[in-house]
């Protein structure tokens, strides 16, 4: 049991550190740091060696991340190209979460199945299980296999919470637009209104999509661009609506109010549909952990005076 906590132990300080290093963005805190150096020195007027302003910065900014980097830029080579295509595509529809890139995720993987696998075989050669070598071979590829695919398993967690939070701020962020575009306000004016009023992942889509209508690109491939960030049915029947009543030249304070409507009674139904699921997902810890209590509870007594009994005589 005392191995099976050092395993548990070191494998839940390792997924903390990888989420970590994987939620820092180390080229900014790189240039951050070394703009913070810049600024001390000529505020104290001090010449500046650069070799010693490199070594000032943390262990991690000078020597873990590019080599962390170096490593996902030599497992590239070895990768396909249509799993690259599917890492970025992840990385987008999660938001592009601390700035990762493909390389990165990919060194996250290998340094996380190297760990893992390594922590275990590493607790199974120096403690006092006497288990056949092959059996902790076995066991060790299993946890590098579990953590070679942890990095995955994150993204995939930050595109589903990343989804539900769209999801949910959609109803809002529509009546808000509708109230705008009805007080006279265009609909790329109410986009911006929607993106100073909340600081959410819907607002930071709106926001992109208008940066990229002011940079020159045209309006629907800009809200295309968007759904297919997002990556939810809602947002994609959304714009279609949108660019389909511009082309038409239907009212988009209407549209927009339908949109609406429809979102919140989608909204409802979800909940609705939550409601249900939630007697059987109920089931599970009734089953393990409620039940077996109350059997202990409720039989023991029982149990006690039965033994106690004529009936637990005749067993002894």
């Amino acid at each position: 049991m005392t191995v099976l906590f050092v395993i548990i132990g070191l494998i839940i300080v390792g997924a903390v550190i990888l989420t970590v290093i994987g939620l820092r963005n180390p080229e900014l805190a790189n240039e951050r740091a070394l703009q913070a150096r810049l600024e001390e020195f000529s505020q104290t007027g001090e010449q500046i060696d650069l070799r010693k302003l490199e070594l000032s910065q943390p262990f991690t900014d000078r020597v873990v991340y590019p080599m962390a980097r170096k490593l996902g830029e030599l497992a590239i080579k070895f990768t396909p190209q249509n799993a690259l295509q599917s890492i970025a595509r992840k990385l987008e529809l999660a938001g592009s979460p601390g700035k990762l890139d493909p390389t990165m995720i990919l060194a996250m993987q290998f340094i996380a199945g190297l760990a893992f696998g390594g922590i275990v075989l590493m607790v199974f050669t120096l403690g006092t299980m006497d288990w056949p070598i092959g059996r902790v071979i076995l066991f060790s590829l299993l946890f590098a296999f579990l953590g070679f695919y942890f990095p995955q398993l994150w993204l995939s967690s930050k595109i589903s919470r990343r989804q539900k939070e769209i999801r949910k701020a959609m109803p809002d962020a529509l009546d808000l637009l509708t109230i705008c575009v009805e007080a006279g306000l265009g609909f790329d004016a109410a986009m911006s209104k929607v993106s100073e009023k909340w600081e959410s992942e819907l607002s930071f889509a709106f926001a992109r999509a208008i940066q990229e209508i002011q940079l020159g690109k045209i309006r629907r491939e800009a809200l295309r661009d968007m759904a297919d960030r997002i990556g939810l049915g809602e947002m994609t029947s959304f714009v279609a609506a949108v660019i389909q009543s511009e082309q038409l030249g239907v009212s988009m304070a209407k549209v927009l109010r339908i949109q609406s409507d429809q979102m919140r009674v989608k909204r409802r139904q979800r909940a609705e549909e939550e409601a249900h699921k939630a007697p059987l997902k109920m089931l599970i810890p009734m089953g393990l952990l409620i039940f077996p209590s109350l059997m202990i509870v409720l039989l023991t007594p029982a149990a006690l005076r039965l033994f106690q009994s004529a009936l637990g005589g005749m067993f002894n």
